[in-house]
């Protein structure tokens, strides 16, 4: 997946997960508010492949267990993860340029209950667990994906 792809999926994940989107316009419009060129048609096979549903509230995420076989995050921290350290109760992940806000939220979008918050940059985040054994936890989670 390219790094636009990538940027853009992360983000409308992390749009449904705050707001209430109607419809694919409303998608769109939002998109490109935060200066993303977007089309209909582009926005259209994002929401299949992140498989997005449509609710009363608006584009909800799939649960967990209803998830593709690739769902976004795993395929993103594949993609997106260079390099990952523990601190205490925190880990802190490096990603390329640019690659840390949509890793980001993507991670956030995941509601993983180990992980208090994350805080991204441009190339890192800092991701908070409440203890240092649910560090462990979501550190474990994230490596498995690596694999």
């Amino acid at each position: 997946m390219n790094k636009q792809k990538t940027l853009r999926q992360g983000q409308i994940l992390r749009l449904v997960a705050r707001q209430s989107i109607e419809n694919q316009d409303d998608l769109c419009r939002r998109l490109r508010e935060e200066g993303m060129r977007v089309t209909q048609a582009t926005v259209s096979r994002d929401v299949h492949e992140l498989r997005l549903v449509k609710t009363e509230r608006g584009y909800q995420a799939l649960a967990a267990q209803a998830a593709p076989a690739a769902p976004a995050l795993p395929r993103m921290a594949r993609e997106g993860i260079r390099d990952l350290r523990p601190a205490q109760n925190m880990l802190v992940i490096k990603t390329p340029p640019g690659g840390a806000q949509s890793l980001g939220a993507a991670l956030d979008a995941e509601g993983w209950p180990e992980i208090v918050g994350t805080v991204a940059g441009d190339d890192t985040i800092l991701v908070i667990s409440g203890s240092t054994r649910q560090r462990l936890a979501a550190q474990k989670r994230l490596q498995d994906m690596l694999q």
